[in-house]
């Protein structure tokens, strides 16, 4: 009887502890969710929130139909493919070199994640003077000119503007993903690497057979969540270039924002929102599958 009523107890316990989260999570992620497919099918204005026109799948048709939302696609999905092996191969690289007991190794563990813990609204306004098309304010144009060679257009210019974004958020990001694979390589075991040495095995080899598969899960939980970041990739082009120039570095996420809050086109925004949840949705499942095939 006792424990029946100990068992009651812990189970209310468990409920009350897990309403508030339950709470949270239905206030500020579910119904929202659910508003904004609701809003998808509609032509609602932000500004008159007392005036929803039931439109059915227009917006969508729209959507589909506008270049602007094609080119916010690209540059997503160019972003994610370069961005992320990029990243990851920096964080297991940094993850490596302090992976050692050497004096000063936490001095640069802590200035390798600084950036990690710094406002990424800083960070890009930083970069963007770093970035400056001028010689005499752009340090890294100031350094090309220097060394006698052209200054380049970086932000400026729609070739490079992407790319210089890419190199900048993997420089930000990288300190995160650098302390996983370094919880990684702590769990493997020194055995595996002294067996390997005794097999006449090298770094190189060592690095292939016995690190790589220590970090195969670590490897694909980061894939996995840097993908998701990409993916959620604003305050970069927001910051730094506004989505410019020449539409180059126009996201998904910039888009809906510029659609729902500067164009007022909030529906039309909704429905961006909904197809982008989808893809997303649609690579996370991919990835799922692919990493259980291995």
């Amino acid at each position: 009887m006792k424990k029946s009523i100990n068992k009651i107890s812990e189970r209310r316990a468990a409920y009350i502890f897990v309403i508030p989260a339950v709470a949270l999570l239905a206030a500020f992620l579910l119904y929202p969710s659910l508003q904004t497919i609701r809003y998808a099918f509609t032509d609602y204005n932000i500004m008159r929130p007392d005036r929803v026109i039931f439109c059915g799948f227009n917006n969508f048709v729209e959507l589909f139909q506008d270049e602007d939302f094609w080119i916010a696609v690209k540059n997503t999905l160019y972003f994610t493919v370069l961005v992320v092996p990029f990243q990851t191969v920096l964080a297991l690289a940094l993850a490596m070199l302090i992976s050692s007991r050497r004096k000063g190794v936490p001095i640069f563990r802590a200035a390798y994640f600084s950036p990690q813990v710094t406002s990424m609204v800083v960070v890009a306004i930083l970069w963007t003077v770093l970035y400056n098309s001028s010689p005499d304010s752009g340090l890294l144009n100031a350094l090309l000119v220097k060394l006698g060679l052209e200054p380049c257009g970086f932000l400026n210019d729609p070739k490079t503007a992407m790319n210089s974004i890419i190199f900048m958020s993997a420089w930000q990001g990288a300190g995160y993903q650098m302390m996983i694979f370094l919880a990684g390589l702590q769990g493997i075991s020194r055995e595996q690497y002294e067996a390997a040495s005794i097999d006449g095995a090298g770094k190189l080899q060592s690095f292939l057979y016995v690190t790589l598969p220590g970090l195969k899960s670590v490897i694909q939980y980061v894939v996995m969540i840097t993908v998701i970041q990409a993916m959620k990739l604003f305050t970069q082009p927001y910051v730094m270039t506004k989505g410019g120039p020449q539409n180059s570095t126009r996201t998904l996420v910039y888009y809906i924002y510029e659609q729902g809050f500067q164009k007022r086109n909030f529906g039309y925004a909704c429905a961006v929102a909904a197809v982008f949840f989808v893809i997303v949705i649609g690579l996370s499942l991919g990835m799922k599958k692919i990493i259980k095939a291995e």
